[in-house]
C-alpha cells in the first residue's frame, strides 16, 4: 500500500478522471435552475500528494450558485488528498503499525488527525446516508468496524486500478449535495 502513494501514474489517472468529471459537468446545466455553467474553480492546498492547487467547480450564469462535480482527488473538504485519507487510515487499523507510523511521519500527519479520520470512518461515514445505501452492494457484507480497510481489500486498492475504483465509489461523498440516487 505504501508504494501506491508514490506512484505518479495513480496521480495522473486521478487527475484525468477529475478533469473528465468536470468536463461532463460543464456540458450539463445548473442543478438548481438549469442555466449555463461557467468555470469557477477554487484553490486548494492539499497535503500528501501532488500539487493539485485547483478543485474543479462551476458557477451558474443566472443564479450564481456553485455547481461542484464529484472528485476522486479530494475527499470532501479534507486537507489531505483522498487516497491518503483512505490508505493511511486503513493502515492504522491492524495492518503493521510500524509501516503506518513510517507513512505518518513521511506525510507529516499528526496523530490527532489520524484519530479524527478513524473516528470519521467508524461513526460519521457508517451512519451517513451514503453508506447506509451503498453497503448493500457488498456480499458478503463489509464489517463497519474494519472500514476503510475492508473497502481497500474489496476493491483491491493496493494497485492503481483498484484505488481509482474505490475513489470512484466514494465520489458521492465528495460534494455537499449528495442524493440517494447517486449511489449506484
Amino acid at each position: 500500500m505504501e508504494k501506491i502513494l508514490k506512484n505518479g501514474l495513480l496521480f495522473k489517472l486521478l487527475d484525468q478522471v477529475d478533469l473528465e468529471l468536470a468536463q461532463a459537468a460543464q456540458i450539463g446545466r445548473c442543478q438548481y435552475c438549469g442555466s449555463k455553467l461557467h468555470r469557477g474553480d477554487y484553490p486548494r492546498k492539499p497535503r500528501g500528494g501532488p500539487d493539485w492547487t485547483t478543485r474543479y467547480s462551476f458557477d451558474c450564469s443566472q443564479c450564481r450558485r456553485r455547481n461542484t462535480p464529484p472528485s476522486v482527488r479530494f475527499l470532501g473538504r479534507r486537507v489531505y488528498i483522498g487516497v491518503v485519507v483512505v490508505l493511511v487510515t486503513a493502515m492504522t487499523h491492524g495492518v503493521n503499525p510500524r509501516r503506518a507510523e513510517v507513512l505518518r511521519r513521511e506525510l507529516n500527519i499528526d496523530v490527532r488527525t489520524l484519530k479524527r479520520w478513524r473516528e470519521w470512518w467508524l461513526t460519521t461515514f457508517v451512519e451517513g446516508p451514503f453508506w447506509k445505501a451503498a453497503r448493500a452492494r457488498f456480499m458478503p457484507q463489509l464489517q463497519a468496524s474494519l472500514l476503510p480497510l475492508s473497502l481497500v481489500d474489496t476493491f483491491d486498492a493496493g494497485g492503481c486500478a483498484g484505488m481509482v475504483k474505490l475513489l470512484q465509489f466514494l465520489m458521492p461523498i465528495t460534494v455537499g449535495s449528495w442524493k440517494a440516487g447517486q449511489v449506484m
